[in-house]
């Protein structure tokens, strides 16, 4: 299978990126080290520019984040004079892409993928989020990813902007069987990754906390930003 997507790709895409387009990518809650980093040096193989933008998710509020995250992604491609600034976001940072766009301008802003995106809420973080402890482990940022109506995440707007969004079916997570409806990444359900206004959506065997670094998830991922549709299955 991933030997006719890789082949698909390769016949479908336009030969050739121009150098004035430019990808940050935003990691989610807890990242794991580097997790984004075969994604970006793919990206810089397909052409792309790129920003890798760590950011302390646990420490502040999605709009301190997003201010901070998001602009310093957008600063630094503009620093490297693209004229198109594009995103890869996992999770928690596909949020603090939207609450930006919401609240600033971006002319330059392109085409977004959105792996494992919790954008009507996490089911999982709105069933622990009282528990002890947990406040300090998903921070201020996490614990606004509930599914409750007055959620901020759930007070978004529906996106305006070109986007595609992965979502995840492999649910190894026990917590998740006792609280998520339906398939999900271990984290998010599917459900709840689409979002009003989204141009395409995959759904992916692959697990929440490691998704961006699934070679079938980078070539769709690349697929989108090039084309604006995820490879045909």
């Amino acid at each position: 299978m991933r030997l006719i997507l890789c082949l698909v790709c390769s016949l479908t895409l336009p030969l050739s990126v121009t150098a004035s387009e430019c990808v940050v990518l935003l990691h989610g809650l807890w990242p794991v080290s580097q997790s984004m980093a075969e994604l970006e040096q793919k990206l810089q193989r397909a052409g792309y520019q790129t920003a890798y933008i760590n950011y302390p998710s646990r420490q502040d509020s999605i709009p301190e984040l997003a201010a901070r995250a998001v602009g310093e992604g957008v600063a630094d491609c503009r620093d490297q004079s693209a004229r198109s600034i594009h995103f890869v976001t996992h999770s928690l940072g596909s949020i603090l892409l939207r609450y930006y766009v919401q609240h600033n301008d971006l002319p330059e802003l392109g085409r977004t993928v959105m792996l494992g995106p919790p954008n009507q809420g996490s089911q999982l973080a709105q069933a622990v989020k009282s528990w002890p402890l947990v406040g300090w482990l998903l921070g201020p940022a996490g614990l606004a990813l509930g599914t409750d109506t007055d959620s901020l995440v759930r007070q978004l707007p529906p996106v305006d902007f070109e986007l595609g969004v992965i979502a995840g079916t492999l649910g190894i997570n026990p917590l998740g069987l006792l609280f998520i409806d339906g398939p999900n990444d271990s984290v998010v359900s599917v459900a709840s990754t689409r979002v009003e206004g989204m141009d395409d959506h995959v759904v992916l065997p692959v697990l929440h906390s490691i998704m961006m670094r699934d070679n079938e998830v980078i070539d769709h991922s690349i697929h989108f930003l090039k084309t604006g549709r995820f490879i045909p299955q």
